[in-house]
């Protein structure tokens, strides 16, 4: 097969969720098909001649990501039908490059990775009724109206985040109605877990929709030969991601005091690219480190006394909880911290919700380290088995392969 992958930023190097998922797809589909590339850059990024991408792809092509201002994004809110991301990476110059390589080149699939390319799919919707047009894959990276809709929610029980809670309800009502657009166009749609599968199965679209998860590359997430853990509670994830934020913010103000009442020696690291201005109010907590981009988050997870996902919104399969236990790392997190990873409490990692259990879940796994580390040991175990069985990425090709003739077969059939 010929395929086209349209990307919302260069897939290497796979430094963040996206990233990681675009990356290992072209890595394992290039071995047996001809993959193009069509993606975004970040300002000032440039995909450099030894890139992997340069031999897994037939061709390349790249545009830089648009900049819209917080007045151009408060005017599209309150003016258009369009959600927020699907104008996020609206841009002519990709209009132009998709339709010409679409007209000299004949591809077998296109897939389009994130809503916020789902308007890279109109050549093919024009072309609907020609049976040599390219079958549509979207692979919907998260669920994105259940992901403001929880958002939504979450903010609207703090008075201060009722803005942000306003901007969530506008978004999930316009989002509900754009996604089932892509996915009602889409040939076979890809979705991370099967909650999200259920919940685009309620937009009431007759496209197959075929579950290939996040997955981790099961070298390079190694648990390290020996161990030393520190007396660090550890979160790593991008820090201007909203449910990042939110997930910190919450464990520093409601589950830290608790661990800390017990274990005032203990710190909490939040590890991770473009801390938000709302992490400010942390910076003065002596307990608290707030490290920014660091070159690599392994060792930090690797002596982590404990590791945390104190996630409560958010969607989709957590990258971080792959990570984690890919490294044998002592988890605890929240039960939508782990919501489409089919782990048990008590076997893998350590679940709890309320503020409370959380704390008490931490200290256990601090304390074990101090008793010579049993615990930490059995779950690391399991943990690094369980990924090994269902999350390397030679488990999660195959159904992206199942995707791709699914799409070919209702094409034909269309």
């Amino acid at each position: 097969m010929r395929i086209l992958f349209i990307t919302p930023q260069a897939p290497y190097p796979p430094r963040q969720g996206a990233t990681m998922r675009n990356y290992y797809f072209i890595r394992g589909l290039a071995r047996n098909h001809a993959v193009d590339l069509l993606t975004f850059l970040a300002p000032g990024d440039q995909i450099a001649d030894d890139s992997p991408l340069k031999t897994l792809c037939m061709r390349i092509a790249a545009v830089e990501q648009p900049m819209r201002t917080a007045l151009q994004r408060v005017h599209s809110t309150l003016t258009t039908l369009t959600p927020d991301m699907g104008l996020r990476l609206e841009s002519e110059a990709m209009h132009r490059l998709a339709r010409q390589w679409l007209a000299e080149t004949h591809y077998d699939v296109v897939q389009i990775e994130g809503i916020e390319l789902a308007q890279y799919a109109r050549p093919l919707l024009e072309r609907r009724r020609d049976p040599e047009r390219p079958a549509l894959v979207f692979d919907d990276h998260n669920c994105e109206y259940l992901l403001q809709k929880r958002n939504a929610f979450t903010d609207l029980r703090h008075p201060q985040r009722w803005p942000a809670a306003a901007y969530s309800l506008v978004q999930w009502r316009k989002l509900r109605r754009y996604e089932a657009a892509i996915v009602r166009s889409a040939d076979a749609v890809v979705a991370v877990s099967e909650a999200d599968r259920r919940a685009l199965l309620d937009l009431g679209a007759p496209t197959p929709i075929v579950v290939a998860p996040n997955g981790i590359d099961l070298e390079t997430y190694r648990p390290p030969e020996t161990v030393s853990p520190l007396r660090t509670i550890v979160f790593t994830g991008k820090m201007d991601y909203r449910p990042n934020i939110d997930a910190v913010l919450w464990f520093a103000q409601n589950v830290l005091p608790r661990v800390l009442a017990k274990a005032p020696d203990v710190r909490f690291q939040i590890v991770g690219m473009n801390p938000h201005p709302r992490l400010n109010a942390l910076r003065g907590h002596p307990a608290i480190e707030i490290t920014g981009a660091v070159p690599d988050t392994r060792p930090y997870i690797h002596q982590a006394g404990a590791y945390v996902i104190p996630m409560r919104v958010g969607g989709g399969t957590r990258f971080k909880a792959l990570e984690a236990l890919a490294c044998a790392a002592p988890v605890v997190s929240t039960t939508l911290g782990v919501e489409g990873v089919d782990v048990r409490d008590g076997q893998e990692l350590l679940i709890a919700d309320e503020p409370e259990a959380f704390a008490a879940a931490v200290l256990r796994l601090l304390e074990d380290a101090q008793k010579g580390g049993a615990l930490r040991r059995r779950l690391g175990l399991q943990g690094r088995r369980f990924v090994e069985q269902h999350y390397g990425w030679e488990q999660i090709l195959p159904k992206l392969e199942e995707a791709l003739i699914l799409a070919q077969q209702k094409k034909l059939r269309s």
